[in-house]
């Protein structure tokens, strides 16, 4: 566990954010990928990995999750997952958790417009993208924040809730 040193140090670890299916830059599974028969760059099962997040800053009351594809649709981003409203007593997700059926999220809107998780689908041209997790800790109720947001909107609403964030990046490629 990565610990700061000086007089950060009093504060104690790092907010962090892993998964026990990937490394931070590693490779995410084939299962982990977007499924959709009308596209053929969407070979996956679209199951989202399992998360886990420790050291949380003072005051969080509940996190959103962000899954962003920055390098898709030619650099303008893709939205894989917005989970929002999690409770801060809670500390992982399990496999699969971002399918809607998992009590304790609110779903935002992804690139097809659903609240639930879509795996990466990139190009077969393309190398592996770079799949950005970011765990966003806030102040905010878990109820508070309507289901159905735009990541922009996601973002507005947080806004000064924010306490601190923690991140992981997972690659995925043909």
């Amino acid at each position: 566990m990565t610990t700061l040193s000086g007089p950060a140090a009093a504060q104690g670890p790092f907010f962090q954010l892993s998964s026990p299916a990937f490394t931070d830059n590693g490779l995410l599974a084939k299962k982990n990928a977007g499924k959709n028969p009308a596209n053929p760059n969407c070979v996956g099962e679209n199951v989202s990995p399992p998360l886990a997040w420790s050291n949380p800053p003072a005051g969080t009351r509940s996190y959103a999750i962000l899954m962003h594809d920055q390098e898709g649709r030619n650099g303008l981003g893709v939205v894989h997952w917005l989970a929002y409203g999690i409770d801060a007593a809670v500390t992982s997700l399990p496999e699969g958790a971002g399918d809607g059926s998992f009590k304790g999220i609110t779903g935002g809107k992804n690139i097809l417009g659903q609240g639930t998780y879509f795996g990466p689908c990139p190009p077969k041209t393309h190398g592996p993208h770079h799949y950005v997790f970011t765990i966003i800790a806030t102040d905010l109720a878990p109820d508070a924040l309507q289901p159905g947001l735009t990541m922009p909107q996601l973002l507005e609403a947080i806004g000064t809730h924010a306490k601190g964030a923690a991140g992981l990046i997972g690659r995925f490629g043909h």
